[in-house]
């Protein structure tokens, strides 16, 4: 039996016309000698009726501190209703389907209610429902506990849903429809020449998703990389071929003999950082502010130790919460408000010289000051103020010929 796996998100359960464009492609799947298996996200996103934010903000207007365990109840029933829908659907159109929730789906995670882990999955009911000649389809974003709690796994989890099921069943293919043509080599929005790339590794893909693209959640990559599943990435709404993620692919092999010009593959931002630096600390108050950070949940990143003091930065989010850790322990610190990470990923950048300073002086082309950076083998990342975000990503998308690739 070829399985191939599914996942349809939000925008494309949207509407009608939406979701017959998604039951055309799982008719396609199976015309071509597949048997699909179908994952859904809930319908629509904050404001449509049934979108998980809309039942999340009517659970908060009865009850603010509602517990995480009822709250994950309330946040589950977005996709339960897709997948119903969904399911119906293809059997108006005399396909046999059968929604099922994501327990049923034998989805089994620990209790980290709002962001759970998946332990293991029990695909037998869906082996046995596709041996049946139906289209199983299955709410995303969902799983139980051993002790039979409703759980939900954060943001981006029905991607995760899609390949941890493709992973069970051996899947020849993981399917992430969306409202994109695939993965791109930088935001559209600021980067109106974009290009879509054909293909992409794992670890290029894994490291755009991290530094802020929103295309498939880092965790659903993880999987995919660890059972070697190919992952396309499509668009809903056309034919178009999207892009392919898979362990190795020619486009982004390294190779001895290398284009300069194409040793990065995308560009990636996240908004909404603050810079900050921590003065006259010696190492016992940099391992207890690193500790006091972690007690209060507040992630830090791009982290720069030096001998009488420490920068890093935090979620824009978590300013007021830092502040208050800072001055309850009498630190002398700075902020930066309003700042972005902006990365240059690329897997043929390892043991590339150069890349750096190419980087360095594009945006010094445009008098756009680099307040932090950090590199690893396949990334590069520069911190700069927010006013300059559009102006660095377009720039490096530039100065690296991306349009063209």
């Amino acid at each position: 039996m070829k399985i191939v796996v599914q996942k349809f998100g939000g925008t494309s359960m949207a509407k009608q016309d939406t979701r017959l464009k998604a039951i055309e492609k799982v008719i396609k799947a199976k015309s071509k000698g597949y048997a699909p298996v179908v994952v859904v996200s809930a319908i629509g996103r904050k404001g449509d009726p049934y979108s998980t934010d809309t039942l999340i903000d009517f659970a908060h207007s009865v009850n603010y501190s509602i517990p995480s365990r009822e709250l994950d109840l309330i946040m589950s029933c977005g996709e339960i209703i897709s997948a119903v829908i969904m399911a119906n659907t293809l059997t108006s159109k005399g396909y046999q389907a059968m929604a099922l929730t994501g327990w049923q789906a034998g989805i089994v995670t620990d209790d980290n209610f709002g962001n759970a882990a998946i332990m293991h999955i029990k695909t037998d009911k869906i082996i046995d429902i596709l041996n049946r000649g139906y289209i199983p389809v299955i709410a995303g974003f969902q799983g139980i506990t051993q002790d039979g709690d409703i759980t939900t796994l954060g943001r981006g989890g029905s991607d995760t849903t899609a390949v941890v099921i493709g992973e069970g069943l051996s899947a020849e293919l993981v399917e992430i429809y969306t409202d994109v043509d695939g993965i791109m080599t930088a935001d559209p929005r600021i980067v109106p020449d974009a290009v879509v790339l054909n293909q992409i590794s794992y670890s290029e893909v894994f490291q755009i998703a991290d530094q802020g693209a929103k295309v498939i959640h880092p965790r659903a990559v993880e999987i995919a990389m660890r059972s070697n599943i190919p992952i396309a990435i499509k668009n809903t709404m056309n034919e178009k071929p999207g892009t392919i993620v898979s362990a190795w692919c020619k486009n982004n092999a390294i190779e001895e003999s290398y284009d300069p010009e194409c040793v990065i593959t995308s560009i990636a931002h996240i908004t909404n950082r603050t810079q900050v630096t921590i003065e006259k600390v010696d190492d016992e108050s940099q391992n207890r502010i690193l500790s006091l950070l972690a007690e209060n949940d507040i992630s830090i990143d791009l982290i720069n130790i030096f001998p009488d003091k420490m920068i890093f930065t935090i979620d824009g989010n978590d300013t007021s919460k830092a502040t208050k850790i800072l001055d309850e322990n009498s630190y002398n610190y700075s902020f930066i408000i309003n700042c972005s990470k902006i990365s240059a990923v690329g897997n043929r950048m390892r043991g590339i010289p150069g890349v750096m300073a190419k980087i360095i002086s594009a945006l010094s082309k445009y008098d756009i000051k680099v307040l932090q950076t950090a590199d690893s083998h396949t990334t590069i990342s520069c911190l700069v103020r927010g006013e300059d975000t559009e102006k660095a990503v377009t720039s490096l998308h530039m100065e690296f010929n991306l349009c063209e690739r």
